[in-house]
């Protein structure tokens, strides 16, 4: 059973796309996906598991176990940084231990939209209020991040972080924005009314999904090279450290809530590691983190083990504990 459930994951063509976008890079190969594409099939995911979410979300009824859902979510994101934070800062500057902890204590929107995909290969559904809880997490982490480098940056002269401009740039970001506002349509539209892009919205998202994983492997096959320059250290933690997180979560969630889908999409996105709000994040107000170290930790290696061992892992935790 534990070995059928990761063969499975092992052989689905989103995570063997991934890995050819990796081989590709290693054969010096041209092949590429256009920027431009690579963008509108990002916001693309993000809008359709937005909506998606959203019709759901209208089916439910808000009730006491949603409520301490979206603030247990809240809690994972803000407390995984303070102790990660102190772990890397034994090893690593100030700047970079405070971004790395801000994107482990943030999510990744990819591994969110993989692991719906995945709980939809175990006959599994995603509950709308979730998509609501991974917007919510997005942020509480940068601001706890850049809190930590205020304090701890003992330089002279060091300027001051505006923690009002971090929370707004964070509220504002385009993918938090964009699958909130998507959530919220999917809400208000009727059945019937989101009947009418269901092609849109379903059939082809694992389509866009397969092709942006692609394109997520030829990034993490070009990041990968540089990112071992920095020792062994940083592959240590960002192999241990969101496998640790993930179990740790998948058992504590049981407190808040019983059902199994909930619970995995809390491990998925305690595990996961932030590659888009936080490095935009950082490169404003903190330039001094190396995006060298902390983009190929998050991409290159976290997003690859998540949807190899962690997913399986994490779902097999919560149906057993």
């Amino acid at each position: 059973m534990n070995f059928n459930l990761l063969l499975d994951n092992l052989t689905n063509p989103a995570l063997l796309f991934f890995v050819l976008g990796v081989f590709a890079v290693y054969l010096k190969s041209d092949l590429e996906i256009p920027p431009n594409s690579s963008k509108f099939i990002s916001l693309y995911l993000l809008f359709a598991i937005g909506f998606k979410g959203g019709q759901e979300l209208s089916h439910e009824t808000f009730t006491t176990e949603i409520g301490l859902s979206m603030l247990f979510g809240i809690c994972i994101s803000a407390l995984i940084p303070l102790y990660t934070f102190f772990i890397l800062k034994r090893k690593l500057s100030i700047f970079d231990a405070g971004a790395i902890a801000a994107a482990y204590g943030s999510v990744s929107a990819v591994t969110f939209v993989t692991a719906v995909s995945y709980l939809e290969s175990q006959q599994l559904s995603l509950h709308g209020h979730m998509v609501a809880i991974m917007a919510l997490m997005e942020s509480p982490a940068i601001i706890i991040g850049l809190i930590l480098i205020s304090v701890f940056n003992k330089e002279e002269n060091a300027t001051k972080i505006k923690i009002p401009s971090v929370i707004k740039h964070s509220l504002t970001n385009g993918s938090v924005l964009l699958i909130l506002g998507s959530l919220l349509i999917g809400f208000i539209a009727n059945t019937k009314q989101a009947e009418g892009i269901k092609p849109f919205t379903n059939d082809l998202f694992k389509g866009f999904l397969a092709i942006f994983l692609l394109d997520m492997g030829i990034t993490s096959g070009r990041k990968l090279k540089a990112f071992f320059s920095f020792g062994i250290f940083p592959f240590i933690f960002a192999v241990i450290v969101p496998l640790l997180n993930g179990c740790v979560v998948a058992i504590l969630s049981s407190f808040v809530t019983d059902d199994v889908t909930n619970r995995f999409i809390f491990a998925v996105l305690a595990a996961s590691a932030s590659y888009i709000a936080v490095p935009a994040a950082m490169k404003i107000t903190v330039p001094k983190a190396n995006p060298g170290l902390y983009l190929p930790m998050a991409l290159a290696v976290t997003f690859p083990i998540n949807i190899t061992i962690g997913m399986p892992l994490y779902l097999l935790m919560v149906q057993h504990f």
